[in-house]
């Protein structure tokens, strides 16, 4: 009775490990842009935000909800990923300068 005991404790917490554990993982933060449809490819969603023009990716992966078409106004949610990083090299300390030495005569 102590072993089923112990056994289905065990199992309740590997399960509430495996359940909360993903949700602990910190996500991205998202973003949100609104305005007219002014392209679309395959690939992208161009709007216009105010006077400014936002290019905005997409992919196969991209859910969209209605009839998204140029002039459409569309809310945008997205984050923003690297897609590339470059490190630059730091720059060695200066080296102090010996300052000469005056004789006292």
């Amino acid at each position: 009775m102590l072993k089923r005991l112990v056994a289905s404790l065990v199992a309740a917490a590997l399960v509430a490990i495996v359940l909360v554990a993903p949700a602990q993982a910190a996500a991205p933060k998202t973003y949100q842009v609104t305005g007219p449809v002014l392209e679309l490819t395959p690939d992208m969603i161009v709007v216009m935000k105010g006077k400014d023009r936002w290019e905005i990716a997409r992919d196969a992966g991209t859910k969209v909800t209605g009839d998204l078409k140029v002039g459409a106004k569309v809310t945008i949610e997205y984050r923003m990923t690297a897609t590339a990083v470059d490190v630059k090299p730091e720059k060695a300390p200066a080296a102090k300068a010996a300052k000469p030495k005056t004789g006292s005569r």
